[in-house]
C-alpha cells in the first residue's frame, strides 16, 4: 500500500480533527458500456452504505473511457477531499495496480499538493472473495 500524507491534523490545543476522506474505485476501462456501468453501480452501492468512513465515493477507469483517474481525483477535491483513497478493482497485483495506477494517480495528486493519497491493494486474496466465488459456482452449476 502507499501511503502520502498524514490522516489526522493536530490543531491547537492537541485536538485532533479528521479530515474529509474520499475513494475513488478504479478498474481498466473498456469500449463496452455495460462493463463501465458496473463500477458505476458498485460506487453507488457504496454510498448507499452506512459507515463505509468515506465522505465521497466515486469511481473511475484506468483508460478506454471516462470518468479518468485525473477527472475523478479532480472531482473529489472540488467536493473538499483532503484525504483520497484510491482502491484498483482489480483481482490480482499486476502492473496495472502496482505501477501504471499508482503513477496515474501520482500524476493527477500533483495538481493538489495539499491532499494526501493512498493506492490500496487489489481485491487478491479473501476469504469473502471465495465466498462469491464458490456462490456463483454453485448457482451455474444449478441452471
Amino acid at each position: 500500500m502507499l501511503k502520502h500524507g498524514p490522516k489526522r491534523e493536530a490543531r491547537s490545543g492537541a485536538a485532533i480533527t479528521m479530515k474529509k476522506r474520499a475513494l475513488i474505485l478504479v478498474d481498466h476501462g473498456s469500449t463496452v458500456s455495460q462493463a463501465n456501468e458496473l463500477l458505476q453501480k458498485i460506487s453507488e452501492r457504496m454510498k448507499e452504505t452506512p459507515g463505509t468512513g468515506f465522505d465521497i465515493v466515486t469511481h473511475c477507469h484506468m483508460e478506454l473511457a471516462e470518468p479518468t483517474i485525473s477527472q475523478a481525483f479532480d472531482d473529489c477535491v472540488s467536493m473538499g477531499a483532503e484525504e483520497v483513497v484510491v482502491h484498483p478493482y482489480f483481482l490480482a497485483p499486476g502492473r496495472h495496480s502496482t505501477q501504471d495506477i499508482p503513477r496515474m494517480v501520482s500524476g493527477a495528486a500533483s495538481s493538489h499538493p495539499g491532499v494526501s493519497y493512498t493506492v490500496s491493494e487489489p481485491l487478491g486474496l479473501h476469504d469473502k472473495i471465495i465466498e462469491v466465488i464458490l456462490e456463483r459456482a454453485r448457482s451455474a452449476h444449478r441452471d
